[in-house]
């Protein structure tokens, strides 16, 4: 564990739950930031707050764990014609990607976290991004994530480092990963808390969490739940 701070983009899914674990081993003290962007599967943001609660508490890091952060970012749901943001059905697009990507997402939320970052004197940025199990989304990409990093170290004239501990891991290895740093409590804490579903579904819990089982979101997630089990042994 370092001396320094981090600042962990949270959303209360699967990844930034096991980001937010990973910066908690690895960081003094962790603050969290969340964005509301008209996103279609809103309900997200209650369970952020269900998740931080469980993990202070029933993880014992209520002294690592400080403020938390979210911030109104309506116009990026006004400016994209994502299904993320629209009630539409979701699809692949004429390019290729899947009409659940929000154009830039990932980079505003980069640079407003940066900007927050920058206020509280925080150098470490954690973030959930992964180039192995995604959508194709250009700006989960390492690539993207490392000229993010350069741009906002330039534009601040101060190093800020952007860390993204999943950005190789499959989704069976992540949820594997989550149950090394964080043993059964992370894992129950994550199928029971935390959301992944695009449409926002949570009338239904299933082995590996809630969801409609059918979004490429919940697809992906039941499919790595799965690949674990086979793998690495049921919890």
């Amino acid at each position: 564990m370092t001396n320094s701070s981090a600042l962990v983009l949270f959303s209360g899914g699967q990844d930034s739950t096991i980001s937010l674990i990973w910066a908690c081993k690895n960081f003094k003290k962790v603050e969290t930031i969340g964005f509301h962007y008209n996103q279609r599967h809103v309900v997200e943001m209650k369970c952020r707050t269900n998740v931080i609660s469980r993990i202070k508490k029933d993880m014992g890091l209520d002294k690592i764990i400080g403020k938390d952060h979210v911030l109104d970012l309506s116009v990026l749901g006004s400016l994209s014609e994502s299904a993320l943001t629209k009630n539409s059905d979701i699809k692949t697009s004429n390019n290729g990607l899947p009409n659940t990507f929000v154009p830039a997402r990932n980079l505003v939320f980069l640079t407003m976290s940066a900007s927050l970052a920058y206020k509280r004197n925080i150098s470490n940025i954690v973030g959930g991004m992964c180039e192995t199990d995604y959508s194709g989304y250009p700006d989960c990409r390492q690539s993207t994530i490392k000229a993010q990093q350069e741009a906002i170290s330039l534009g601040l004239d101060r190093d800020i480092i952007i860390h993204t501990p999943l950005m190789h891991m499959s989704k069976s290895k992540s949820w594997h990963f989550a149950n090394q740093i964080g043993g059964q409590l992370l894992t129950e804490i994550i199928i029971e808390e935390t959301h992944t579903c695009y449409l926002g579904e949570r009338n239904k819990l299933y082995e590996w969490g809630y969801g409609c089982s059918e979004c490429p979101a919940c697809e992906l997630r039941k499919k790595g739940f799965s690949e674990w089990k086979k793998n690495y042994g049921n919890i």
